[in-house]
């Protein structure tokens, strides 16, 4: 821990936290403490134990080890009710409340002011107005607080949240994540907030990817990998390079990678697709690239740094506000996914349990979904060719099940992926883009689809890769792209180093 003899007192201080799943270790033995009127951020790869943390201190998982004092009292969280009524509230990304009320319903919902002289004790809205106004007022937010909330933008609906936090406790405030759908502007505005509340007193955790905006709001700073505490530190003593080598877990030292150099160099060939100065607001924004048959371009960047929502865009899942996408020069505007499919794109999302597979379904059923689509409702795939078709790409995917009609969700979690990758072949196209294929799956599982990308690229086609995992970009990428804080910051060729990757994504001003 931090020490210093000036500190503000404590108010919350977690020590020895064990949390297991399935007898795995999600947080093993971390130390976690923050005080009065300080802003604590907490930062962590995904799967670091950041939320797994927050779960425990605020009585959505329960405490398996370790002890939490608040106030110096100990405490056991048993729900989050509980976690409010001792002190501690939390605002997640998604705001959860009730667009369809007005804003001081919303901060008062279950808990309204009554008028005592009325038989029965109505509501007194006068009062359940005044106060939201007043609450609002300490975030420096003016607005009607009798409009419904849907009304109002994410940001102002994300302040209506953290108003409703400090009335129910004023003592500990956690934000988790709360400024990945808000601009720059917007995120100011939060940010004058939080610097209000902490000069009242009031302790914030706070948990973001956003590497600047750490070093922006940030009095102390706690970083876990893989459910271990690494260490607690001040911003002063922690720049952009170090915070990320702490999190990643390796020192940024000189080095070459073992690249395969698996695609084709840069050809003069057309691009297949090109993107210029694509924007979407709380999303991405300055994304230029350049994919062309053979290569695999790879897109680096820490979680929460907008390689996702890249993949969105080319794809047609979103559209951008601005900017400009070719399909071998031509421009286009892609309508929807099927609008992608249709002009060659394929796309392979990271949570195939949600957004890819579906459990039911057989691994045929599964392979040619995409297919279907693109062949519309009425025009079924005829059965000979299904077969024809699932039976030949399962047999190069290597895809290994007692049969293909046996329901998709019965796989491991790499053939499972091998599925998804084998739907986006069954369209044929000229681009495909995987979002995290590896993720999840055993070292033999990820380097067949390593060995895959590398066969797909040699016979010709254009991928995009998107990885967390930075040697394994470089193993198999032509290029690299690396976002950070949802913008392009770099491009780096293959057979670069990790390190000239890491600086880039470390690096405290955008290039």
């Amino acid at each position: 821990m931090v020490a210093d003899a000036d500190a503000p007192p404590l108010v919350l201080e977690a020590r020895g936290i064990v949390h297991l799943y399935a007898g795995k270790p999600a947080l093993d033995g971390v130390d976690f403490a923050l005080r009065a009127g300080e802003v604590h951020t907490l930062m962590g790869q995904n799967g670091a134990g950041k939320s797994t943390l927050i779960k425990v201190l605020t009585g959505v998982e329960p405490l398996q080890s370790g002890a939490i004092t608040l106030g110096g009292q100990r405490i056991v969280p048993a729900s989050t009710l509980h976690a409010q009524q001792l002190g501690i509230s939390t605002v997640y990304q998604e705001v959860n409340l009730c667009p369809n009320l007005s804003v001081a319903e919303n901060i008062f919902a279950g808990r309204q002011p009554r008028k005592p002289w009325t038989r029965g004790g109505g509501i007194d809205w006068k009062e359940v107005n005044a106060r939201s106004r007043a609450l609002l007022a300490r975030l420096e937010v003016d607005i009607d607080v009798r409009r419904e909330l849907g009304s109002y933008s994410v940001a102002l609906q994300q302040m209506v949240a953290i108003a409703r936090a400090i009335d129910i406790s004023a003592r500990v405030l956690i934000l988790d994540e709360p400024t990945s759908s808000l601009d720059s502007d917007e995120v100011e505005q939060l940010f004058k907030a939080l610097r209000g509340l902490r000069q009242s007193g009031m302790a914030v955790l706070f948990v973001t990817h956003f590497l600047d905006q750490v070093y922006e709001i940030s009095d102390r700073i706690t970083v876990l990998r893989n459910g271990r505490l690494v260490g607690e530190y001040l911003p002063k003593n922690l720049d952009h390079a170090a915070l990320v080598a702490a999190m990643v877990g390796r020192t940024l030292a000189s080095g070459q990678s073992t690249n395969m150099q698996a695609a084709a160099e840069s050809r003069a060939d057309t691009p297949v697709l090109t993107a210029r100065e694509l924007q979407r607001k709380g999303s991405v924004s300055g994304v230029n690239l350049e994919i062309r048959p053979g290569e695999v371009l790879g897109l680096a960047g820490l979680l929460g740094s907008g390689r996702t929502e890249v993949a969105r865009l080319l794809c047609g899942l979103d559209r951008p506000d601005s900017g400009q996408i070719q399909i071998k020069g031509a421009p286009v505007t892609l309508t929807d996914p099927a609008d992608a499919i249709a002009r060659g794109l394929s796309f392979c999302p990271e949570d195939r349990k949600t957004e890819g597979i579906v459990d039911e379904l057989s691994i045929r059923d599964n392979i040619v979904l995409s297919l279907q689509a693109r062949m519309g409702l009425w025009r079924k795939v005829p059965a000979q060719r299904r077969r024809e078709l699932t039976d030949t790409l399962a047999r190069q995917l290597d895809v290994r099940a007692a049969s293909l009609d046996m329901p998709i969700g019965e796989l491991s979690g790499g053939n499972q992926q091998k599925c998804l990758i084998a739907r986006a072949l069954a369209t044929n196209p000229a681009l495909l883009v995987l979002d995290e294929p590896t993720r999840g799956i055993d070292v033999a599982g990820k380097q067949e689809i390593m060995n895959l990308l590398v066969k797909l690229a040699s016979e010709g086609m254009a991928l995009v890769f998107i990885s967390a995992e930075v040697e394994e970009l470089l193993r198999v990428s032509s290029r690299i792209v690396v976002m950070r804080d949802r913008a392009q910051v770099g491009e780096l060729p293959g057979g670069c180093s990790e390190d000239q990757v890491y600086d880039l994504i470390a690096a405290p001003e955008h290039g």
